[in-house]
């Protein structure tokens, strides 16, 4: 947060705004076509952002666990229908707000729109990773990068979400698995 801090006067009106809710295992946070209406920081559990095709197939574009934002940002901040779902994976305890609360109230805090513009940044620089992985990088790579970064994903998420997200099928993610186990 670019090391601002926040005035008790500000943490009042944070908590005063910011709703806590909880939703359980399978539970939908947003449904595609509906306007994301909120964005919550994960207090506890974890979710999963995706897509589904023309085929039926689930394409995982984000995986999120405690302390990370959960939104489909453009959805957000243009109040247009979502072409995503976010999911819980485990029971789920957020502290969400509205577009017009980030605005109204959040906006003047300095402490916070720093954050909110670091968070911003940072789904940038993650999602032009992830471009580049996708094309530049082989199966293994993909995969070796996913544990470096994220070794603690292994246990919270299924094999074939982890395989979804990194776009793989979950038999190349099982061999990739053994092989790298296997060093």
């Amino acid at each position: 947060m670019s090391g601002e801090i926040l005035s008790e006067g500000e943490k009042l009106v944070i908590e005063a705004h910011m709703k806590p809710r909880r939703f359980w295992k399978k539970q939908y946070f947003l449904q595609e076509g509906d306007v994301c209406k909120y964005t919550g920081f994960i207090v506890k559990g974890s979710a999963r952002t995706f897509s589904v095709d023309e085929e039926g197939n689930e394409n995982i574009l984000k995986l999120s666990v405690e302390n990370w934002w959960l939104a489909d940002f453009e959805s957000f901040y243009h109040l247009t229908p979502s072409q995503y779902n976010i999911q819980a994976i485990e029971d789920l305890e957020v502290l969400q707000v509205t577009n017009a609360q980030v605005e109204e109230f959040f906006k003047p805090i300095p402490a916070f729109s720093a954050m909110m513009e670091v968070i911003k940044q940072n789904n940038a620089i993650a999602n032009q990773n992830r471009m580049q992985a996708v094309i530049r990088y082989t199966a293994e790579e993909r995969f070796s990068d996913f544990v470096n970064y994220y070794p603690h994903f292994l246990q919270r998420f299924p094999q074939n979400m982890i395989a979804s997200y990194l776009g793989l099928s979950p038999e190349t993610l099982s061999r990739l698995r053994k092989k790298i186990n296997s060093k």
